[in-house]
């Protein structure tokens, strides 16, 4: 009798795991095709978070079990552009933006090609020259997609927390779609947060993001903490650009006067 090589089939793991990510999203996409309600969108917005669990797990099994592989990343960022890129975008634009026609349906599949740009980016990043993926660095470029799916998840929801209030405000919502398509593919470098460590500076960030988290999620709804998390996290990348635009700008400036004297 032929002996199983257990090593081998752990590489199914993280698979299914991603495949449970698709599937969600693609539950998400066909809910939203048909007669929708307040209750479908939420819904869909639940199917996209549950993608957004299967996604966190798949990355962390395959790092314990030691089965990274250019196919899980290949996989993977597929799995991204279906549960992060088309579910969210088809969501958005049954819920607000089908009201502006053809412009709604333009910036959606905006929304959409940008996380594909940006996910064919990563791949090309996240590979070394012998074909293997590199381990995962301090930061990332440009605005992950399930960040920016995230974004209108959240929307959505707090849509629902407040009985309908802003999915009529289109251009609203129109200019926040642009805005995460132009971080998804622009060059700004967000944090992946890969490199915390234990000690005491990241135990008081953790505090008081959870602590800031919980205040809006009693006082509010959980969703308007993850709005608030994810401008938090925007934030983050666009202030360490502009930080280090003017710390390159003084020390440009430095060189030119030494050269002067």
């Amino acid at each position: 009798m032929k002996k199983v090589n257990l090593r081998k089939t752990l590489f199914i793991l993280p698979s299914l795991f991603t495949l449970s990510s698709i599937f969600c999203g693609f539950y998400a996409v066909v809910i939203c095709m048909g007669d929708v309600t307040p209750e479908t969108f939420y819904r869909a917005s639940l199917l996209i978070v549950f993608a957004m669990f299967f996604d966190l797990i798949d990355g962390r099994v395959a790092r314990l079990t030691k089965t990274q592989s250019a196919f899980g990343v290949q996989i993977d960022s597929l799995a991204d552009l279906i549960s992060f890129g088309v579910a969210p975008a088809i969501l958005v634009y049954r819920w607000s933006l089908e009201s502006l026609d053809t412009l709604g349906l333009l910036v959606a599949f905006a929304f959409v090609a940008c996380g594909a740009i940006r996910l064919a980016r990563f791949n090309v990043l996240a590979m070394s020259s012998k074909g293997k993926p590199k381990k995962p660095g301090k930061y990332i470029v440009g605005l992950p997609i399930p960040g920016a799916a995230g974004a209108i998840v959240s929307l959505v929801v707090a849509n629902h927390a407040v009985s309908g209030a802003l999915h009529t405000q289109s251009m609203v919502v129109l200019a926040i779609l642009c805005t995460l398509a132009f971080f998804m593919v622009s060059t700004i470098k967000f944090r992946s947060f890969k490199d915390l460590k234990l000690n005491l500076r990241t135990i008081t960030m953790v505090a008081i993001a959870v602590g800031s988290s919980a205040a809006l999620a009693i006082l509010y709804h959980p969703s308007f903490a993850l709005v608030a998390l994810l401008t938090a996290y925007l934030a983050m990348g666009v202030g360490e650009l502009l930080f280090n635009l003017s710390r390159h700008g003084l020390r440009r400036r430095d060189e030119v006067e030494d050269e002067e004297t």
